[in-house]
């Protein structure tokens, strides 16, 4: 049986449509909650790696020491080749990992903007956005690319997205995985910052929407997680 490992960062935001696309694709699920403890598997034991989002900075070591051990495992799993998924927070451990610069976006962007694939992203083996779709993002910071890096999709308030390292690591800026509990849960702890901005939505934008919209994103989370894994048609179409 193939094994997801996830890292998650505080106990209101976790995996969310990750989890039931991981028993549905059979696979095993084992996660390090960094705010209980830093502990690590393997890297050769895990077939999946998912970095999930938080409200810290990746630059705040010094208060949170256990973000020194956590980029060492997630460059060890890049370096071992084991596909690797980061999300908000975790794309931005990717990208620090790696050695590229993480720091303060020109805008905060928290609400349900779009989203535009690069359609000429670096060669036939990458992942393909479509050419625009509205997704999920609570966000303040923002990465320079990796070396090696090609961008995958950009925005107006935030140029890089996401990004793909190779054939098995990518990147997310926003949230695919938002269900309506997580979007909930989110607000409930982070309503301070719901502040007035040109990228910041109220509440009631950011949570009452259609049941569809959160299919919709969500499907194309299972599109980026099925492509990781090397699973045929996986691959959506600029």
């Amino acid at each position: 049986m193939s094994r997801l490992h996830y890292l998650q960062h505080v106990p209101f935001e976790g995996l969310g449509s990750i989890e039931p696309w991981a028993r549905a694709a059979g696979l095993e699920m084992t996660g390090t909650k960094l705010f209980e403890s830093a502990g690590f598997p393997e890297p050769g034991d895990i077939d999946l790696l998912v970095a999930v989002g938080g409200p810290m900075s990746v630059n705040d070591e010094d208060a949170l020491p256990w973000l020194v051990a956590e980029k060492a495992f997630v460059r060890q799993c890049v370096e071992r080749g084991t596909p690797v998924l980061g999300v908000c927070l975790g794309a931005q451990l990717i990208a620090s990992a790696l050695g590229a610069r993480v720091y303060p976006n020109r805008e905060k962007e928290i609400g349900w903007f779009p989203i535009r694939g690069v359609a000429d992203a670096g060669g036939d083996d990458r992942f393909r956005f479509p050419h625009e779709v509205d997704v999920f993002h609570w966000h303040g910071e923002t990465f320079d690319l990796p070396e090696g890096a090609v961008r995958l999709a950009t925005s107006a308030a935030c140029e890089n997205q996401a990004f793909q390292v190779g054939r098995a690591v990518i990147g997310l800026q926003f949230h695919l995985e938002t269900t309506p509990d997580s979007a909930h849960a989110l607000v409930s702890h982070c309503r301070d910052e719901l502040v007035e901005g040109r990228y910041i939505q109220p509440e009631a934008a950011l949570v009452d929407v259609p049941p569809a919209r959160y299919a919709g994103i969500n499907a194309l989370m299972g599109n980026v997680l099925d492509y990781l894994l090397g699973r045929d048609g996986a691959k959506t179409r600029a």
